[in-house]
């Protein structure tokens, strides 16, 4: 299994946890036990399912956890969607998160598929 930490995916998660983090700082203040820590919880699990699945030491277990990951990473779009709606974040931080979780998502799917060959 490779290093997790020198995975593209694992290093762009991270960049992206702390844009959440930063982004949800301006929730409102009664969002701390709701929205705002739901979406850091995803997006965090992003990153912990890799490195989780990298320490498995199995390529079946290890797309399975990439797939939780991936997973995760949908949810945070869910939640941002939710956030958009709410109007918690602008559209251009909506659209730049959401770029950045599509992103993932392409290299999550790609490892995944360079891991079943």
């Amino acid at each position: 299994m490779p290093n997790f930490q020198q995975l593209d995916v694992y290093k762009i998660s991270q960049e992206y946890i702390k844009e959440i983090y930063q982004v949800t700082k301006k929730y409102p203040s009664d969002e701390k036990f709701g929205l705002i820590d739901q979406v850091r919880r995803a997006a965090v699990s992003i990153t912990a399912n890799i490195a989780e699945g990298c320490g498995r030491y199995h390529s079946k277990d290890f797309t399975q956890f990439l797939r939780i990951a991936r997973g995760s990473s949908y949810e945070v779009v869910a939640l941002l969607d939710v956030s958009l709606n709410l109007e918690y974040i602008s559209k251009k931080e909506y659209d730049g998160l959401l770029i950045k979780a599509d992103r993932i998502n392409k290299m999550l799917n790609g490892l995944i598929n360079s891991i079943k060959k």
